[in-house]
């Protein structure tokens, strides 16, 4: 089995992938500061895949030890999750997300050459593509001036890599470019943990309906949309995990010098209401909202165009927005049950 590092593996995406890694025949390594995730999530992990999941609590900038892990531990292939990721946090601390993002980016690609390690799955992200002209977004969208610096660093970690791919001995790769993803693993193992207060939608829906937060507030109602609030384009973790493998298996068929870039997402648009009201549907549980000033960084509405996903990498995504709520609620429920 082929050993698949994974820069923040025990987050909420990262450990999703984890999972799917093994059940498709590798053997993920996860390196993690536990910055932005929690220990726990490793319990989950290996509840469900029922192995001990090699982790390492460290720094991916700390070159030296990502260097004698590589040499370790022989690895084939890196999926890299390992960056900040919320939007109004980069418009408030901007060198912290420069720092993490790209130049530990450098770092890592530094490391994958010294050791020959040649194919890259980077978590990029539909914010590349700035405030869209056309919906759904195509990958050969204008990749605009970036409305946050979180935004900013995927676009620059993008170039960096695809000029890394250029040269000789560059790494295969692919950017896979997310929309939101929310939901959790069904088994209620494992989901979305966000340490402090919550950067997007879903979990402070399950927060406000289990009672840990009085009432959701909505940013912005008066966005130019058909009830007002931000459309996004909402896939289940799953399905967005499932997507990693996908692109490792491409990359693994592929020559030197490979780059490219995947949306992925449904193709489907919802509101922020759209969400809430799904929510309380699937539930049947009442949530309280009020609706506060829009945030720094937000852009009106967002949802992919999937087709190359579907094409290039033989991947779709299967599960729907209700489904995706359901598992949710289902994680926020066993989290509440352990308190």
């Amino acid at each position: 089995m082929k050993n698949i590092l994974v820069t923040g593996g025990a987050g909420f995406i990262g450990s999703h992938t984890v999972v799917e890694l093994v059940e498709a025949g590798y053997s993920p390594i996860i390196i993690d500061n536990f910055s932005n995730s929690n220990v726990d999530a490793l319990n989950g992990i290996e509840q469900i895949v029922k192995r001990k999941i090699p982790c390492f609590n460290q720094d991916y900038q700390d070159k030296r030890k990502l260097s004698e892990l590589f040499q370790k531990h022989s690895i084939g292939g890196v999926i890299h999750f390992a960056a900040y990721k919320a939007v109004g946090e980069s418009v408030e601390q901007p060198l912290k997300y420069y720092s993490n993002n790209v130049a530990g980016l450098v770092t890592l690609l530094e490391v994958m050459h010294e050791n020959n390690t040649q194919n890259l799955v980077f978590s990029s992200s539909c914010t590349v593509y700035g405030e869209p002209d056309v919906l759904p977004i195509k990958e050969n969208a204008p990749v605009k001036p970036a409305e946050s610096p979180y935004g900013a660093t995927k676009q620059m970690c993008e170039t960096i890599i695809k000029d890394t791919s250029r040269v000789g001995g560059g790494p295969r790769s692919l950017a896979l470019r997310y929309f939101n993803p929310i939901g959790a693993h069904p088994s209620a193992k494992i989901g979305e943990l966000p340490t402090g207060v919550p950067a997007n939608l879903v979990p402070f829906v399950t927060q406000t309906a289990a009672g840990l937060r009085d009432s959701l507030t909505i940013h912005g109602n008066d966005y130019p949309t058909s009830d007002g609030t931000c459309i996004r384009d909402y896939i289940h973790v799953v399905d967005l995990a499932r997507a990693h493998v996908s692109a490792l298996r491409k990359l693994e068929k592929e020559t030197d010098n490979y780059f490219d870039v995947c949306n992925i997402g449904t193709g489907k648009g919802s509101s922020v209401l759209d969400v809430i009201t799904t929510f309380e549907r699937v539930t049947r549980k009442k949530l309280p909202y009020t609706f506060g000033p829009r945030r720094d960084g937000d852009i009106v509405s967002t949802y992919a165009d999937a087709d190359k996903a579907r094409k290039i990498l033989g991947w779709q995504s299967e599960k729907t927005l209700e489904v995706a709520l359901i598992d949710a609620w289902n994680w926020q429920k066993s989290l509440t049950s352990r308190d």
